[in-house]
């Protein structure tokens, strides 16, 4: 196990020189959470007008919500999951030009992910649909219901965990690509679903001197406000860069791995028997 570990922080550091190569894939997360900011703002605008439509949001007392706020849930689900399937099968895109050689640019991934557009909005329906689903079960007990909405919820994100990038390069629907993506997790992966351990410990070592820096900035608020506000509001913009950076990272991370699980590919940039090692098939 330590062993796989440290193979996939390997691969975690390949996935952090190939961003180093092409900063601008960190625009990706950025404009991705702008977006889903933008849908929750333009569907938060009538529950703050009307606010008390939030009280059907609220089951608490064992009520179910009218049909209309399935609908409108959907309706976010919808559009949230679009723009992030969107900005991802850009980043994707570019990761996987680098991969081959190539030098990609901003223009490059969002012409590809618009050429995918058809199965993007087709994958963004299947999510949300799933997405309204497990709500539902969640709605209907609780407790239990939240436990058995996770489990399913886990389930799903596990089995399209290479959803994006099929319909990236292969161009196929939503449930073809629901298939290959299990395929593709029993051909190579087995047990080492744990690889991805090494991109969460990397990502967790960018976060220590944003830590650091907040330490800092409550000290400094003690003893000198002005000083501490400004370390605060530097640890803030700190934590965004690392969202957006620990987002491209995982798409890098993502791509590499199809590619080396569909087509038995090493990227360029990546080593071979680390990859070899790290996602070899159990036995």
């Amino acid at each position: 196990m330590f062993e796989r570990f440290a193979a996939s922080f390997a691969l975690a550091r390949s996935s952090w020189q190939v961003l180093r190569l092409d900063k601008q894939l960190v625009i990706f997360p950025v404009l991705s959470g702008l977006g889903c900011l933008l849908v929750l703002l333009s569907f938060a605008v009538p529950f703050i007008a009307q606010p008390q439509w939030l009280d059907f949001l609220d089951n608490a007392n064992g009520v179910q919500p009218p049909p209309w706020v399935y609908a409108v849930l959907f309706a976010y689900y919808f559009c949230n999951y679009f723009v992030i399937i969107f900005c991802n099968a850009a980043l994707i895109s570019c990761a996987l030009i680098r991969f081959n050689g190539g030098t990609p640019t901003l223009a490059d991934g969002f012409g590809a992910a618009a050429s995918r557009l058809p199965q993007i909005l087709a994958w963004a329906l299947v999510s949300a649909t799933v997405g309204v689903l497990l709500k539902v079960i969640e709605s209907v007990n609780e407790k239990a219901g939240a436990v058995v909405s996770w489990l399913l919820g886990t389930a799903w994100t596990v089995i399209t965990y290479f959803v994006v990038p099929v319909l990236v390069v292969e161009k196929v629907g939503p449930f073809e690509a629901i298939q290959r993506s299990v395929a593709i997790l029993r051909k190579t992966w087995g047990e080492a679903l744990v690889g991805r351990m090494g991109i969460g410990f990397f990502v967790f070592l960018l976060l220590l001197p944003g830590i650091a820096l907040a330490v800092v900035g409550v000290l400094l608020l003690l003893a000198v406000p002005v000083a501490g506000i400004a370390v605060l509001l530097l640890t803030g913009v700190y934590f965004l860069v690392w969202m957006a950076v620990g987002s491209a990272l995982n798409g890098i991370f993502l791509s590499a791995l199809y590619q080396y699980a569909a087509n038995g590919e090493v990227p360029s940039g990546f080593d071979r028997s680390t990859m070899e090692h790290a996602f070899e098939p159990k036995s």
